[in-house]
């Protein structure tokens, strides 16, 4: 056994129940409708105009605090950008069609819920927790209301 055995071995069965978690988890699911990066931005005037006048993408939502940049050709491709003042902004946002039951799964599962599961002003019900690697993910659904 060589000086990496043990790690290697530690390091197998540790992944090896990760990946045993994340397919048990995976069958009791939500599945994702989209992923929308968000950037945080020093100026986010300059990075709206960056994306719109060299990508293409338009203006699809302006709440001054957030801008939702979309496709004009696939609106499910979209960019998020976030003022640098807002420090709780989270790295990305997931829509799911059923926010209530992925959040049930997640205090189910022990995760850190960093934002709590409420309906928001602007026509969305969501949460935020952290993923194991300590980004904080937006999961969010479209209210129909």
């Amino acid at each position: 056994m060589g000086a990496g055995g043990p790690i290697r071995s530690i390091r197998g069965r540790a992944r090896h129940r990760t990946l045993g978690a994340l397919r048990n988890a995976r069958t009791r699911s939500v599945p994702a409708r989209r992923a929308v990066p968000n950037i945080k931005a020093e100026r986010p005037a300059e990075t709206r105009d960056f994306f719109v006048e060299l990508l293409g993408f338009e203006v699809a939502m302006d709440l001054g605090w957030v801008v939702t940049l979309a496709s004009p050709g696939n609106s499910s491709v979209q960019v998020n950008i976030i003022g640098n003042d807002d420090m709780s902004a989270p790295g990305m946002s997931v829509g799911v069609d059923d926010v209530d039951a992925v959040h049930a799964a997640a205090v189910e599962q022990g995760l850190e819920i960093v934002y709590p599961l409420r309906d928001e002003a602007w026509g969305v019900r969501r949460f935020m927790l952290r993923e194991p690697s300590g980004t904080v993910v937006n999961v969010v659904s479209h209210r129909s209301d």
